[in-house]
C-alpha cells in the first residue's frame, strides 16, 4: 500500500488534457457524477444511467493517457469491499420493494430473494461507477493540488490544515517504511518465507512495527517543535493563493455537468410514454 502511494503521485505527474485541468473542475465533476448517480432511484433505470456515466468516465480516462492497467489494479483494491457490501444485501429485505419472491432457499431457513438480488446488483453498479470517478480524480490530480482546490472551494480551513499535515507527513512515513523494509531485505528477511520459523517471523515483524512507531513518534515531536518555532498556533492556517479559472476549464466543466445532469433526467423521464398518454387519452 505504501508503494502504491508513491506510484499514485507518479501517475498524477503526467501531461494530458485532463491533467492540465484545474483541480476544482475535476472535483466538481467527480462529486456531481456521484451525487447524480446516487440520486437515481433504485430501479432498472440505474443500469442505463450507469452505462452512460461509465462511457463518460472512459472518455475522460482515454484523454488522460493513463494505462488501463492502472485503473484495473486500483479497481481490484476496492472490489472486495464492494462485493462484501453488496453481497449481504441478497439475504435481507429492503424498503424499496413491497413484494418479494424467493429465488433460492438455503439451509437454516435462509432465503435469497429475487428483489434483493436486483437491489444488490444496482448497488454494486452504483459503487463501481462512483469509485471509477474517484480513481480518475486521484490519478490526474496530486494530493497537494486537491488540497488547494478544496481550499479554493471554501472548505473549512481547519480541515484543510489537518489534511495538509497528514498529506505532507504521510510521505515521510512512507520513506521511513521503505528504509525499514530495505534494511530487512538487505538482511535476507522475508516475512512470507515459510522456510523461516513462524515465531521468528512474528517476533521480527513486531520489532519492525515497534521501530516504525517509535520513529513516527520522534518525527512528530520534532515536527511539532519546529512548527512552534515558526509561530504555529490555533489560528494558523495554510495559505492558498487565489487562482482564476480559465475559459477552457469552464467550458469543459459545463459540458460535463450538462451531460451529468441531462442523462438521469432523460433516462427517468420517458417522453414516448407521455406522448402516448397525451394522444390516446
Amino acid at each position: 500500500m505504501i508503494e502504491d502511494l508513491f506510484d499514485l503521485e507518479q501517475v498524477t505527474s503526467r501531461t494530458s488534457l485532463i491533467h492540465s485541468l484545474d483541480a476544482r473542475v475535476k472535483i466538481i465533476i467527480c462529486i456531481a457524477a456521484i451525487v447524480a448517480l446516487v440520486a437515481v432511484p433504485y430501479s432498472p433505470v440505474v443500469y442505463t444511467v450507469s452505462a452512460i456515466f461509465f462511457v463518460l468516465f472512459l472518455v475522460l480516462w482515454i484523454l488522460s493517457g493513463i494505462p488501463v492497467m492502472v485503473y484495473i489494479r486500483r479497481l481490484f483494491i476496492a472490489l472486495p469491499f464492494g462485493f462484501m457490501l453488496c453481497g449481504f444485501q441478497i439475504f435481507f429485505k429492503n424498503r424499496y420493494y413491497t413484494d418479494y419472491h424467493t429465488l433460492l432457499e438455503l439451509p437454516f431457513g435462509i432465503q435469497v430473494f429475487y428483489e434483493s438480488v436486483q437491489f444488490a446488483t444496482i448497488l454494486l453498479v452504483k459503487f463501481l461507477v462512483c469509485y471509477s470517478f474517484i480513481v480518475l480524480l486521484s490519478s490526474t490530480s496530486s494530493l497537494q493540488d486537491l488540497l488547494e482546490a478544496a481550499g479554493r472551494l471554501k472548505a473549512p480551513p481547519e480541515l484543510i490544515l489537518a489534511l495538509g499535515m497528514m498529506i505532507r507527513y504521510l510521505f515521510v512515513f512512507g520513506t521511513i517504511y521503505r528504509k525499514v523494509t530495505d534494511a530487512l531485505k538487505a538482511r535476507l528477511f522475508d516475512p512470507f518465507d515459510h522456510r523461516l520459523p513462524y515465531r521468528y517471523r512474528i517476533v521480527n515483524m513486531g520489532y519492525m512495527m515497534g521501530s516504525l512507531f517509535i520513529r513516527s513518534l520522534e518525527q512528530g515531536e520534532r515536527t511539532y517543535a519546529s512548527m512552534l518555532c515558526r509561530g504555529y498556533g490555533r489560528d494558523s492556517y495554510i495559505f492558498i493563493r487565489d487562482k482564476p479559472l480559465h475559459s477552457s476549464d469552464l467550458i469543459f466543466l459545463f459540458s460535463c455537468l450538462f451531460i451529468i445532469i441531462l442523462v438521469p433526467l432523460f433516462c427517468w423521464y420517458d417522453p414516448y410514454a407521455l406522448m402516448d398518454h397525451t394522444i390516446f387519452g
